[in-house]
């Protein structure tokens, strides 16, 4: 038996794509050789729900320097205090929510493998995996960490 070639259904004659066993719009066979009974539907399976998540605080940031641009990995303990750059030695105030210093990203502790995490401030308060060990986590954002 052939695979579909590719091209106008039987049925309706609109143009479908090599390899396909059912028409995209009127769901027809479309290999000649196959008949309805020989098509097997595969079995439902609903998909399992994460039933805990380990809600995760930030440990720090990962910040460019405002003086020479170069990346720097920071504590979130010196949050709002004056830190030093290891690169150009030029002394700023580690405030995030200043304009004047960019925040790349974030870095966390994998509760589960205890690896260190790189995390894209779009993640902050979602519920993703671990890349090491696919723990489920939870990264708090600033704000849920106060609560």
């Amino acid at each position: 038996m052939s695979a579909w070639p590719g091209g106008d259904c039987p049925d309706c004659g609109q143009d479908m794509p090599a390899n396909l066993v059912h028409c995209q719009f009127c769901r027809a066979l479309l290999n000649p050789d196959l008949y309805r009974s020989d098509v097997e539907i595969p079995q439902f399976f609903e998909l399992q729900e994460i039933s805990q998540v380990i809600e995760v605080q930030l440990a720090g940031y990962h910040v460019m320097c405002p003086h020479c641009d170069k990346e720097l990995r920071i504590n979130k303990k010196y949050q709002g205090q004056g830190v030093a750059c290891k690169f150009c030695s030029g002394q700023f105030k580690l405030d995030v929510g200043d304009p004047r210093i960019r925040t790349k990203a974030f870095y966390i502790g994998c509760p589960h493998c205890t690896k260190e995490l790189r995390v894209a401030s779009k993640y902050l308060g979602m519920k993703v995996a671990c890349k090491f060990c696919t723990g489920h986590v939870q990264i708090l954002s600033g704000a849920e960490q106060a609560r």
